[in-house]
């Protein structure tokens, strides 16, 4: 999770690509990519997955302790990346519909 956090936080990445969404509807609108007002786990992952993309230096689907924050850890798959996103999104997920309405997203997670 330590790395959830810290692609989290990376705010030079976020305003590089998807720019920093002041509110909750901002955040809907721009991970909404169908417009059906509701956040399904594709697009999520989507949205969530921007800063692993740009940390994997060498493109191979794994950040290497080089490629990440502080330059340490254990190696991370974009398939365990993607996996504990999953994971996230299944707690925000509190009517479990399948999908995050703006109430869900902007939830603390459980």
């Amino acid at each position: 999770m330590a790395l959830l956090a810290a692609l989290a936080i990376a705010p030079s990445l976020a305003a590089q690509d998807h720019g920093v969404p002041g509110r909750a509807s901002d955040y809907m609108q721009r991970m909404d990519t169908d417009q059906d007002r509701r956040v399904s786990l594709p697009e999520y992952q989507a949205w969530m997955g921007y800063a692993f993309t740009r940390m994997d230096r060498d493109g191979d689907g794994v950040l290497a302790p080089g490629e990440l924050p502080g330059g340490k850890g254990e190696p991370v798959s974009l398939e365990t990346h993607r996996a504990r996103l999953a994971a996230r999104f299944q707690r925000q997920d509190r009517d479990g519909d399948g999908y995050l309405d703006a109430a869900e997203l902007t939830a603390p997670p459980r």
